[in-house]
């Protein structure tokens, strides 16, 4: 098949149906009138011989046939853009896009202070948006291009379509008030055990990390309560006789804002967590989220080493 034949714009009419399932939104977008939109679609569905794309309740669902082929539409244009955004230097800090990136609310305290500084100065028209990652991998959301970065400690068996690149890797330790009752004493296992526990869970699942290990040498911890995320934890610790499991950086964040928590060793034994950002192949040669990878790199090493 010659593509000298082939249209390769309606790709990019694919792409924005597809990420914005909305008529007048791709029209917007791609600076087309409706009815010059609508010309190119049934261009697009002759091309393809199907429809592509239906009316739904709320504005347009893809057919199995744009389903199987969106993945790698989408990497093809996103190539093709980052091709050209490529030879024109840094002039896509200039443009206006949407940055989504799915995290935690730890990862969020971390990165926002600086990055959105760092956007405001040098990408002044890009949004950025931050989403809840529900303690999984938002793999549709990256495919589809709803997610261009996902970052957390707790991503596993990527698909090979997926990249991923480690941001940096933490100790646990326990976070305790200075009241407690066991703050005067060496927290061993035996008083780990006995003592009262809060824990982090974004999936609603108390049998955390801790506990598996726990439960190889028979033992068990009393877990009183499950909260939905990493840095509120650290304000029921202050009012509480609770024991707070946590990365080591989170105790650091706690303990600054309010100097009577202590952080202690933790007395079970537990492998180091690594946070990576992770992202889709569609994104891996787009220049602006290149960069945004890049920076995000560079601001959490300074981090470390700060």
């Amino acid at each position: 098949m010659n593509i000298k034949n082939k249209d390769l714009n309606l790709l990019l009419l694919f792409k924005v149906l597809y990420e914005e399932l909305n008529v007048s939104s791709a029209a917007n977008r791609l600076n087309l009138s409706q009815p010059a939109l609508s010309h190119k679609l049934n261009k697009l569905r002759h091309e393809f011989a199907d429809p592509l794309f239906v009316r739904a309740a709320r504005g347009l669902t893809p057919t199995p046939k744009a389903i199987s082929i969106s993945a790698e539409i989408l990497q093809l244009v996103s190539s093709l853009e980052g091709f050209y955004q490529h030879q024109s230097g840094t002039d896509f800090l200039t443009q206006a896009d949407r940055l989504v990136i799915y995290s935690t609310d730890y990862i969020e305290s971390l990165l926002l202070p600086d990055l959105l500084a760092l956007l405001t100065e040098q990408a002044p028209q890009v949004q950025l948006v931050m989403r809840h990652t529900q303690g999984t991998l938002p793999k549709q959301q990256l495919e589809r291009g709803d997610c261009d970065l996902a970052i957390a400690g707790f991503y596993r068996d990527l698909p090979e379509s997926f990249y991923q690149q480690k941001l940096q890797t933490e100790d646990f330790v326990v976070l305790m008030r200075r009241q407690h009752p066991f703050a005067k004493q060496q927290l061993d296992l035996e008083r780990y055990c006995q003592a009262r526990h809060i824990v982090t869970t974004l999936t609603g699942d108390l049998d955390g990390l801790v506990d598996q290990e726990l439960a190889k040498s028979g033992l068990k911890r009393q877990v009183c309560a499950g909260l939905s995320g990493f840095l509120s934890p650290a304000h029921i610790v202050d009012k509480n006789d609770v024991l707070l499991t946590c990365l080591k950086s989170v105790a650091d964040i706690a303990q600054k804002a309010n100097p009577d928590l202590l952080i202690n060793t933790c007395p079970v034994a537990l492998p180091q967590v690594q946070i990576s950002q992770v992202w889709h192949s569609r994104t891996q040669d787009d220049p602006l989220r290149r960069w945004l990878r890049q920076q995000i790199h560079q601001l959490l090493t300074l981090l470390n080493t700060s």
